[in-house]
This record gives C-alpha cells, sequence and structure tokens, in this order.
C-alpha cells in the first residue's frame, strides 16, 4: 500500500489577525504556522493505514521553503518521506496548485510506482476553497469523495463514509487507485514524540522548485486561473459597552437596582 497525504501551510488559528498595509496578504509577524485540522487527521488517517496495512506513506506540499517544518511535523508523527514543491511563498490559486500537484504525482508515480491513496483535507483552514483535491482527482482521472469521516481498506477498493444532509450516512465503495477528502473528525490525531522528532530530522525531503503562482502550470498551458483578488477585508469589530455603577461600598443599591431591572431578583 502506497499513501500520499497532501497538506498546506496555513496561520496558526485564534491569533489576531493583521492585514499587510496594501490589504492583499495577512501579516504573519505575530503568527506561528500549522496545517489545517482536517489535514492534521489526513495525516493521522495515512499513518493509521501504512500501520495497519504496510507500505509506504509520504507527505507532499506546496509552499516555500519554511514549509519544511510542516513536512517534518508530519514525519515525526510517523510519515515515511516527505515532498516540497518549493514556491517563491506567493499564493497559488487553485487551478494552478491542482496542476502542480497533480503533475508532482504522476512524477512521484512513474519512479516509485502508483499510490493507492492520495488523500487532501476537505479544505485548507485560510483559503477554504474546496477545489484541489477534487481537480487533482480530475486531472488524474481518478475517483474521488470528499467530506469523509470513516475509511475501510478493502481487497482493491476502499469503502468511505460521510455524513448525510438532514442525518444519517452515505456511504461509497472506490477501486483503488482513488482520491479522498476527509474531515476533521474522522480520527484523533496523535502528538508527536521525542524520538518521533528526533527520527524525522534523518527522514528524506525531496525538494522540487516550481517557481512563482504567475509560472505555475496553469499559466504556462494558457488555461484560465479564475478570479483574482482585488483587497483583504477584515469583518468589523463588534463594541461593547462597559456601564460603571459605582465603587466600593456605595455601589451596592446599584448592583441591587441593575439586578432587579434584568429580573435575577424579585422587585
Amino acid at each position: 500500500m502506497r499513501v500520499l497525504v497532501c497538506v498546506k501551510r496555513v496561520p496558526q488559528t485564534g491569533g489576531r489577525i493583521v492585514l499587510t498595509a496594501a490589504g492583499q496578504e495577512i501579516d504573519t509577524k505575530f503568527l506561528g504556522f500549522t496545517i489545517s485540522p482536517h489535514e492534521e487527521c489526513g495525516v493521522e488517517e495515512a499513518v493509521r493505514i501504512i500501520e495497519a496495512e504496510g507500505g509506504e506513506s509520504t507527505v507532499l506540499t506546496l509552499g516555500p521553503a519554511a514549509a519544511e517544518e510542516q513536512l517534518r511535523d508530519a514525519m515525526a508523527l510517523g510519515i515515511d518521506r516527505a515532498v516540497l514543491l518549493e514556491t517563491d511563498g506567493s499564493e497559488w490559486d487553485p487551478v494552478s496548485t491542482a496542476a502542480a500537484i497533480a503533475d508532482a504525482i504522476r512524477a512521484q508515480e512513474a519512479a516509485g510506482g502508483p499510490f493507492d491513496l492520495v488523500i487532501f483535507g476537505n479544505e485548507s483552514a485560510d483559503s477554504g476553497g474546496f477545489q484541489v483535491g477534487i481537480r487533482v482527482a480530475v486531472a488524474l482521472e481518478r475517483p474521488v469523495v470528499s467530506g469523509l469521516k470513516g475509511l475501510t481498506i478493502g481487497a482493491g477498493s476502499v469503502t468511505a463514509r460521510r455524513e448525510a444532509a438532514g442525518g444519517g450516512w452515505e456511504t461509497y465503495e472506490l477501486p483503488l487507485p482513488a482520491v479522498l477528502g476527509v474531515k476533521e473528525g474522522i480520527n484523533l490525531p496523535r502528538y508527536p514524540s521525542v524520538p518521533g522528532r528526533l527520527r524525522a530530522r534523518k527522514k528524506e525531503v525531496e525538494w522540487i522548485s516550481v517557481g512563482a503562482a504567475s509560472a505555475g502550470p496553469a499559466a504556462m498551458s494558457g488555461a484560465p486561473v479564475g478570479p483574482t483578488r482585488v483587497v483583504l477585508r477584515l469583518p468589523e469589530a463588534q463594541g461593547s459597552e462597559v456601564e460603571i455603577l459605582g465603587r466600593g461600598a456605595e455601589a451596592a443599591p446599584a448592583v441591587v437596582d441593575m439586578l432587579v431591572r434584568i429580573g435575577v431578583l424579585g422587585s
């Protein structure tokens, strides 16, 4: 069994988002980086499949040189090897991203044999486009299902389950090789151990330069790259009001009156 899992380097969620002066990018000076929660589950699922079935697992990302950190994190969890499609750090559109990944998969399979499974997170935590995995599957002419919360490997096939609208489950059986998009909740990702991190330092990372987004595969082929970004805007902050009822013991009557008004105390 050969499994490839694709991840993306994204800013850590939960921090204060600040935009650059031009409004075109997120200012990442004060943010850490990680991979999306769905992709964390994709990495865990790939590790579990190889533990159960045997074989080799590979993690791949398209991004700047600093994305090696996320690849090392994945290998610390048990992924065998990594491939970095190195860019100049600019954001790639889904068409160019999928084309570059599909080309890389073809090259990897020509050298080492086909991947039985190519796993994506359902969507990335930053752009949330829901497109790349589907586009890669179409380019490779392989069956694909996304939104998955359950996988079972069979003889030459994979049984995939996802939640149906209104409750219940949808079940699909796909012949191998196949492309899958998994969602957070399909498993509980493990934490990397110290020995795992030490082993990850020694594992192979294959670097492949793919240049800038404007020179990506879709652009070079003359294919349309979809809409272009005009500007980023943060949502308007919700204001809050504070009413000072008084200070010290003198505020006690005002507090009682307030509790009466909001119905906590009887009049």
